[in-house]
Order: structure tokens, then sequence, then C-alpha cells
């Protein structure tokens, strides 16, 4: 670890070598986020500043954060966020922190929402909820989605932010975070546009909802397959957003066997999958009459979204 004046550089480079030794992926890229952090500058401007010296007060901060990261706390604990889709969310102990592919799920879910808006006659881009008159008076329902499941609220947040005519439900059986998810959407600026509800599952919902999409990231880890995962994730993100039963299948037949009810006619599902388990997912929804549209990619060329309809 770095010692008394010195400079940008060398905090870096003996930080990343301390990090490295404690089994931390990419230390020198975690050493200048966590730098960045403490200098309050964005982690390029870090290249310019070289051979700066950073004062007693910085290097404290720097050495206590650097700890925390040897010990494996997750650097968006560390920071308190992490970007998705452009927004900045906070995460914590209470929600799993939004991995790179779960930002194609919310692309394609708000892509999806967003050929519901269009409709001829739905509000214009720009109407926020409850607005629906379309163009020549006629009442159009507002487009809508339920995110099952919604943990930080990072895809519900981004699928407000993008489809700003829609009405997004935001649903988790944690109070906790539920706490995070609307400090989320406050800091994103969609609070108006999103309704949150605690409650396991479907049966929290009032009577009546139906949605044009119903999006989901759930748990999809084996239980038997926890123990294995990184320290980051095992130790810090909450086991209930992580287990997926003995299997990693349970909330996929959840979903196949109850979502049917909640959807308009010619709504959509579409949830994240776990790693080498894209074709028993297929099957299960097949079994209970669903009709798989895609399956698509995520940036290392595995099966990630699947996205259904009914017959």
């Amino acid at each position: 670890m770095p010692g008394t004046h010195v400079t940008v550089l060398e905090v870096i480079q003996k930080s990343a070598d301390f990090l490295a030794k404690k089994g931390v992926e990419s230390p020198r890229l975690q050493i200048e986020l966590l730098l960045a952090h403490v200098l309050k500058m964005p982690r390029m401007k870090l290249y310019l500043n070289f051979e700066r010296a950073l004062s007693p007060m910085e290097l404290d901060a720097v050495r206590e954060l650097v700890k925390r990261r040897g010990q494996r706390e997750p650097l968006q604990h560390i920071v308190g966020s992490t970007s998705f889709c452009g927004l900045e969310i906070a995460v914590n102990r209470h929600v799993l922190v939004p991995r790179p592919e779960t930002e194609l799920l919310a692309e394609a879910g708000w892509q999806c929402l967003s050929g519901y808006e269009g409709r001829p006659g739905s509000p214009p881009p720009a109407a926020p909820p409850p607005a629906n008159v379309g163009a020549h008076g006629v009442t159009r329902p507002t487009p809508s989605a339920l995110d099952f499941g919604t943990g930080s609220g990072c895809i519900a947040i981004a699928l407000a932010a993008k489809c700003p005519a829609s009405l997004i439900v935001a649903l988790d059986a944690s109070i906790e975070a539920l706490a995070v998810a609307k400090q989320n959407a406050a800091r994103c600026g969609v609070t108006e546009r999103i309704r949150f509800v605690q409650g396991d599952g479907f049966a929290a919902l009032p009577p009546g909802a139906h949605f044009d999409l119903i999006i989901s990231n759930p748990p999809y880890i084996p239980t038997a397959e926890i123990a294995s995962l990184q320290p980051e994730v095992r130790n810090y993100d909450p086991r209930a957003a992580l287990d997926g039963g003995s299997d990693g299948l349970v909330f996929y037949r959840r979903l196949a066997a109850q979502a049917a009810g909640f959807l308009k006619p010619g709504g959509k599902i579409m949830v994240e999958l776990g790693d080498g388990r894209a074709d028993a997912t297929r099957a299960i929804f097949e079994t209970q009459k669903w009709i798989v549209e895609a399956v698509k990619e995520d940036y290392t060329q595995r099966p990630r979204i699947m996205v259904a309809r009914r017959a």
C-alpha cells in the first residue's frame, strides 16, 4: 500500500498490485475507479494528473476504500452506485448489482414498449400517464409494463425513462429493495411513471391488472452453485436475488404458469436466462403454451434473453 507523499501514479501502481494479490479482477481499473471517486474527477482525467501528490486526507480515504475492495466488497457498494443504461443507480446489500447483460434486457423491453406507445391514437411520446387521449379524441389504454422482481429498480427506471408515455409497475417481495428502487426512481426523475408494489409475486397485484409487457431478471443460480460464485456476489448480493432453486428454474416455472393471466392481448414476456439453461427455460414456457419469439445473445454470444407471447 502507498505511503505518504505519493503521486497518483504511485497510488495506482501499488494499489493495483495489492488488489491483484487479493484476487480482484481488473485490479488497475478498480483502483482507477476508486481513486477517481475519492478525487471527484472523471477516471480518464487521472492520466493528466499522474504526478499530482495526494494529500494525507486523500491518501487515508483511498487506503480505506482499497482495503474494502481487497476484502472483495463490490466496487459498486463502495462507491454507492453503478451506471445502468446511462442512469445512475444506487446499490447496497439489499439489491442485486445490475450486470451489463441486463442492460440488453432493458433495451429489448423499451423497444417493445415503444411499439405499444406508437399505436395509432396512443399518447404522444412526451405525454406522461394518465394522459391517454389519441389525436382524434379516442381514449386509448396507457401502455404498461410489469417489472417482476425489480430489485434496485434499474429495469423499471430504464423503461420509464425511455418510454415516458407508459406506466411501469415495479414489484418486489423485499421492502428494503423497494426502498432502494424508490430512491433510484426519484434520483432519475421518473417517480411519477412508476407504481411500486410490495409482495410475493402476482398475488400482490391489484385485481384486473394487465400489462403489455412483463419483464424479469429472476433469480436463476442453482442453490448448490451459489457457494462457488465470486465473493463479491455470494457474500454481498442478497441471496434471494440469486437463488433459483435446485435447478435454477423455479422462477421460470412460476412465470410460465402464472404470467399469461396478467398480459393484455398481444402482450409479451421477456426474461433474462441463466447460463446453459436456455433450452430448459424454453421448454418450460412452451409446455405452458407460450410461443417463443426469440432468444437473444449477450456480449459473449451466450443465450441471455427470451421473448415469448401467448398463442
